[in-house]
């Protein structure tokens, strides 16, 4: 019976050859963190082990709170950067990079074979270029710098298999919404996700790092697509050393395989307070908005703001618009391709790249009965700073096409 790329892969980095369900020690490649970093170092210390074990393997990027908006958050980066130094940790990006997901992968840090941990759930996001990534707790992840290893079960393994040619108003961030709505945000729970088919191999490696983002919100333990010329092209002049690519044989055992043909989905939305609250956008067109979201890690690179551009381009927006590119190397290409003086004619407020309103922190909490269409990957209650209000997810196409008419429409009406 052959492997599957997980269990080949905790196999090789164990050293014994493992199957699904065992339990394994494992060194990481990297481990990632953000501004929770601080916590983690308060942890570390208790430890009583002065010096992180491995630094080189240690990478921190500050994008939760950026700039600082209030006293505890400046203290939070300020404890941290003293950490970075004390430690000696090279693979430091201050609050002038973006987001941490997309600055991991732009940086060469997520290559295929690589075991990668981080304390944030969407660390499954770097699977789009043949990683194992998962997202682990902050205790976890003090005890990687403390000992440099972790234990982890080896997950059972989701295929799923997606095929079709997609209309010219369907993204990647449709097909995944579609997704979750049918497997639930449970249905993959300490899973592996092995996203193949033909569609996917179609995609460029930012539409892929949506799949993988939001493989966190089935429940995925990480999420994986089989790295390609497309993956290797990116990786040129990037990866952060040597790297063996490792695929699951076409004889392993699957925990199941789904089969989705996407030539014929609709736009996708999803309606509060959950992900897999899924809903095809004619069902909720209409909807007021008050503010529209666009970027974040989940869709805030170009091929995104390219998107949101050609709907946005010589029209305005009726609601409160936020353009968050995921770091400020996609802000410098959308500058010189123009997207950015689009979305300031627009109207949109261009904010600089970093988490912010995703997670309530700062430049566009919203108010008690406000709704938001966002790109983001989470609409729970309280998600961007405010209980009472309530969180619509789509595409960039989607939100865009919303912010021009003020109400949840379909992109089609402008494409």
């Amino acid at each position: 019976m052959g492997k599957t790329f997980v269990e080949k892969l905790m196999s090789k980095k164990a050293g014994k050859d493992v199957s699904a369900g065992a339990i394994v020690s494992i060194e990481p490649d990297y481990v990632m963190s953000h501004d929770n970093a601080a916590a983690i170092s308060n942890t570390f210390k208790k430890i009583g082990i002065e010096k992180v074990k491995y630094p080189e393997r240690v990478v921190i990027i500050l994008d939760h709170e950026i700039p600082a908006p209030k006293e505890s958050s400046a203290a939070n980066h300020k404890e941290i950067r003293q950490f970075v130094n004390e430690q000696g940790i090279a693979n430091f990006f201050d609050i002038n990079n973006g987001i941490c997901h997309q600055i991991f992968v732009e940086q060469g840090f997520a290559m295929p074979g690589k075991l990668i941990a981080g304390s944030d759930s969407h660390t499954t996001t770097y699977g789009a270029l043949g990683a194992f990534s998962a997202g682990i707790g902050r205790s976890e992840v003090a005890a990687i710098w403390a000992t440099g290893e972790l234990w982890f079960q080896v997950p059972e393994t989701i295929k799923i298999v997606i095929n079709g040619q997609l209309p010219p108003h369907i993204t990647p961030k449709d097909i995944v919404l579609y997704i979750i709505g049918q497997i639930k945000a449970d249905g993959a729970d300490y899973k592996s996700v092995e996203f193949t088919g033909d569609t996917v191999g179609a995609m460029g490696i930012g539409e892929r790092m949506v799949l993988t983002n939001m493989a966190a919100e089935m429940g995925a333990k990480n999420g994986y697509i089989p790295p390609d010329q497309i993956t290797f092209n990116y990786l040129k002049g990037r990866a952060k050393g040597a790297f063996e690519p490792l695929y699951s044989d076409e004889d392993a055992m699957f925990f199941k395989t789904i089969e989705f043909d996407v030539s014929q989905i609709p736009p996708s939305a999803a309606k509060p307070h959950t992900v897999d609250n899924y809903a095809p956008i004619d069902e909720v067109a209409g909807i007021k908005i008050d503010q529209a979201l666009i970027g974040t890690c989940t869709n805030g690179r170009l091929s995104d703001l390219e998107a949101a551009a050609k709907i946005l381009k010589g029209k305005k927006v009726k609601v409160r618009t936020l353009i968050i590119p995921a770091s400020w190397s996609v802000y410098k290409e959308a500058l010189k391709k123009g997207y950015i003086e689009t979305f300031i004619d627009a109207g949109a407020l261009v904010l600089n790249p970093g988490c912010g309103p995703c997670l309530g922190a700062h430049q566009g909490v919203m108010a008690p009965g406000e709704v938001t269409f966002s790109t983001a990957n989470r609409n729970f209650k309280g998600r961007m700073g405010c209980r009472e209000s309530e969180i619509y997810l789509g595409s960039p196409l989607s939100v865009a096409a919303s912010a021009v008419t003020g109400e949840i429409t379909h992109p089609g009406r402008f494409l």
